[in-house]
């Protein structure tokens, strides 16, 4: 796979063709944007599309890969909203009894128009199953830098599933959401083909989250705001950081959103659950710690997110994830990647600097947040001891779940022909609370 991924003037090629696509013109029954996402049962995936006009009706055309049985189709349905004076329709299909770890064939539409036809790869299962996952936030339209070698990756197979920690297109709303078109239909040669699983950031924050919201389909009955997910022995808990920031949309979401998150994490931690899913893993887009200038996240110790909002501290999320065992936040926002020792209150914990990480005594905080945009990159203040490891490069996180008691994780540079730039070991022996 590296071969392929270090064959950068392919990549580039491949990356030019999509970059210059032309968009559909709006009153389009042509489908575009096409995006899969898995959802709460392992033998279902959700197909999305737009459309710029209504259509007679929204259908997924499907066989297993490579058979020759004749296209089976199934029939889902289409929602409606306007940003600035453009309206688009959003077309949702769910395709079920899928098998696991299995290509199959589709293309979408409907008998007014049909995409071309596309391949995916649903997600594994069982105790064998070791997921690889791409990681990173802050992925813009302009200066998408790591997306061609994204695409590389994903092309080349292994990949199972996108993990996209919020900032998506910067921003998507602009010009009446023509941003967000164009950057969809970018990213759709990697969209198309595995789960491209999303959660919101500060630039999805115009008419609460509208575009977010009506975009993407993501698990769950919160509009993609905030929801988990388990893939192999691993319980993801995606969330909305912003609900601490953007309070004009309502403060009951902070207590909505934590309320749900404590009553998560207790069915996660119940002894059958972590039977089978002995990892936490939650992700939000803005850090609890991280050593940036300039930054309202970093520049000071009582991050918002982190203690909680008021003097008086409530829905602080690290006190949460500590009790409860989480073995890793992974955030983005800041435009570098950032790697911090095992940490609570700003105490490294375990009394040891090295790696790899063996039965941590704390959550692992990492920032993955240099896909690349137009802000360019964020710059570092003195590094803390609480820090492990910095990088301003533009790149993205590999993550490979070995097994129940060994993740591994990789910083890729694209400024550095896909070099690892950083890599260690999660191990835990044991599940459970710290």
């Amino acid at each position: 796979m590296m071969a392929e991924v270090a064959n950068i003037g392919f990549v580039f090629f491949l990356a030019l063709i999509f970059l210059i696509a032309p968009i559909q013109s709006e009153n389009s029954t042509f489908p575009e944007q096409i995006h899969i996402a898995a959802t709460e049962d392992p033998t279902s995936v959700i197909v999305t599309w737009i459309t710029f006009a209504s259509t007679p009706d929204s259908t997924v055309l499907w066989r297993l890969h490579g058979s020759a049985i004749k296209l089976q189709p199934v029939s889902g349905y289409s929602t409606n909203y306007t940003d600035g004076a453009v309206k688009r329709f959003v077309h949702r299909v769910k395709l079920s009894d899928l098998k696991p770890s299995t290509k199959y064939d589709y293309q979408c539409g409907s008998s007014a128009n049909w995409s071309s036809l596309y391949t995916m790869r649903t997600l594994g299962s069982g105790p064998d199953y070791s997921p690889v996952f791409l990681v990173y936030g802050d992925l813009g339209y302009d200066n998408a830098q790591s997306l061609s070698r994204i695409r590389a990756e994903v092309n080349a197979g292994g990949i199972d599933a996108i993990l996209h920690v919020g900032d998506l297109a910067y921003d998507m709303f602009e010009d009446d959401g023509r941003k967000g078109d164009n950057f969809m239909n970018m990213i759709q040669n990697v969209s198309t083909q595995i789960p491209y699983m999303t959660l919101p950031g500060n630039h999805e924050y115009s008419q609460n989250f509208s575009d977010y919201r009506n975009r993407f389909s993501m698990p769950g009955a919160n509009q993609g705001i905030f929801y988990s997910i388990d893939i192999g022995s691993v319980h993801f808990i995606m969330f909305s950081t912003e609900v601490y920031f953007f309070t004009d949309f309502g403060k009951e979401q902070i207590q909505t959103q934590y309320q749900w998150l404590e009553e998560d994490l207790k069915k996660a931690t119940t002894p059958e659950a972590l039977s089978e899913r002995p990892w936490i893993i939650t992700m939000g887009h803005r850090p609890m710690y991280c050593s940036t200038t300039n930054s309202n996240d970093c520049d000071h110790k009582t991050s918002v997110t982190r203690t909680g909002t008021s003097d008086l501290h409530l829905y602080p999320l690290e006190k949460l994830f500590y009790n409860y065992g989480v073995d890793m936040f992974i955030s983005a926002h800041e435009h570098i990647y950032e790697r911090m020792w095992p940490i609570y209150d700003y105490k490294v914990l375990n009394g040891s600097y090295d790696a790899p990480y063996t039965n941590p005594k704390g959550p692992i905080h990492i920032v993955t947040g240099s896909a690349g945009c137009r802000e360019r990159h964020a710059t570092f203040s003195p590094k803390p001891d609480w820090v492990a490891l910095t990088s301003s490069d533009y790149g993205y996180t590999r993550m490979t779940v070995h097994s129940k008691t060994q993740i591994s994780f990789e910083q890729i540079s694209d400024d550095q022909n896909g070099k690892i730039v950083d890599s260690f070991t999660l191990i835990k022996e044991k599940a459970g609370y710290y």
